[in-house]
């Protein structure tokens, strides 16, 4: 599958739509960085490589807000960086801040938790 094992760049409000249809359909876990350039998003976005690389089963999407406000508005977005945890288009959870503990934390919970209607 394209895009497997690394973290996908939308940067543009198509590519973004195209990449959340492909979770919902996927039923995968959607992973969601919100932003590129502030000093603490830099630091994660290693991380987040080496999550994507090591988690294939998950999706990791990487938005920039100021590239894409209607999504920061859409998913209300207010600190950098912020991680949006997606199941089938919902919101499972979401990470405030660089914290890389936390972030492998939920990751792993909402990967193998199954979405029950």
């Amino acid at each position: 599958m394209a895009g497997e094992g690394q973290v996908i760049g939308c940067h543009t409000v198509d590519s973004w739509k195209q990449q959340f249809q492909k979770g919902i359909e996927s039923k995968k876990l959607v992973v969601v960085d919100t932003a590129t350039w502030c000093g603490p998003c830099r630091l994660i976005s290693p991380v987040l490589d080496d999550l994507a690389k090591k988690l294939t089963d998950v999706i990791f999407l990487k938005v920039d807000v100021d590239e894409l406000r209607s999504v920061a508005e859409e998913w209300a977005v207010e600190a950098m960086p912020t991680f949006i945890l997606l199941k089938e288009g919902t919101i499972v959870d979401k990470i405030v801040g660089a914290n890389k503990d936390d972030l492998q934390m939920k990751i792993a919970k909402h990967a193998t938790a199954t979405v029950t209607a």
